[in-house]
């Protein structure tokens, strides 16, 4: 499988490269834009990302005012046609929102995740999936076909030819609450230990034992790009609101967060002794 392209991602690092630029001709936005023949409200969302229609004519304006060499112009260009492209989560734009998240995800070179109450998304069979829904019975049975192959789509960034790096921190908690009844939880967590045995994926279960934790607040994500000009972003969700997060000192505390927790967890070893333990430990209820 191919890897896509995150139009998201592709006009932060053009915005930031127009920043840049800017930045080192020592202009304003606002003489900027004048000497560009660019409306300033243009520039402006051009230099944070949210501009989603990028012309090439002003690009090409910038690049004259900047000085920019034929190379970097091009460069740009090919910036701003990725920008456009529509990644397959735009299919599924009732089930993600306006940010979806696998957009993020597409070019994602590390992804850490602590879940707290349930599997991580990219580690769901469908039958957990689809428990999780029903279980909030809050959604249609349509509705709960469309996020259980939405999520099934997303999964697929695990196993293309360039996947990411993976590592997920599971509460033990996650791994105890039945979903879908007995069966479908062991088919669950006999994917993790199957899961587990890849290369790019490491699992660790924090256990009850370990008592309270730095993350004790609720699940998170953290994204690492292979890029080093895309800065990291944290994810984290709430029943009515999905949040991003980038500046350095959020991201510094999530990564303080994911580490404690981490140092807190059961090796991988250990960890895939404990779900096949839990696995097991379902068969007296059959």
């Amino acid at each position: 499988m191919a890897r896509s392209l995150s139009p998201t991602v592709r006009r932060r690092r053009l915005a930031r490269v127009l920043r840049g630029l800017r930045a080192s001709a020592g202009l304003t936005l606002d003489s900027a834009a004048k000497q560009a023949a660019i409306p300033r409200a243009t520039l402006g969302k051009l230099e944070t990302g949210d501009l989603k229609r990028i012309r090439l004519a002003d690009l090409d304006s910038l690049a004259q005012l900047y000085e920019v060499d034929n190379q970097r112009r091009l460069g740009m260009h090919q910036l701003a046609k990725d920008a456009i492209e529509q990644g397959w989560w735009s299919k599924y734009k009732d089930v993600f929102g306006a940010e979806a998240l696998p957009d993020f995800e597409a070019e994602a070179s590390f992804i850490r995740t602590y879940e707290a109450q349930v599997i991580p998304g990219l580690l769901q069979t469908p039958a957990y999936t689809r428990a999780v829904f029903t279980g909030t019975n809050a959604f249609a049975e349509e509705e709960v076909k469309r996020h259980v192959d939405a999520r099934m789509e997303r999964q697929r960034i695990l196993t293309h030819a360039y996947p990411p790096e993976y590592a997920a921190i599971i509460d033990e908690a996650a791994l105890r609450r039945p979903a879908g009844g007995i069966q479908a939880m062991q088919e669950q967590l006999h994917h993790l230990t199957d899961v587990a045995r890849h290369p790019h994926i490491t699992l660790h279960v924090l256990p009850f034992s370990a008592g309270m934790h730095a993350a004790n607040l609720g699940g998170f994500m953290i994204m690492d790009f292979p890029e080093p000009a895309d800065p990291a972003i944290g994810y984290a969700e709430t029943p009515s609101s999905i949040l991003f997060v980038e500046t350095e000192e959020e991201i510094r505390r999530h990564d303080a967060m994911w580490r404690e927790a981490l140092n807190a967890s059961l090796t991988v070893a250990q960890s895939i002794d404990f779900i096949n333990e839990v696995a097991t430990s379902l068969e007296s209820y059959q």
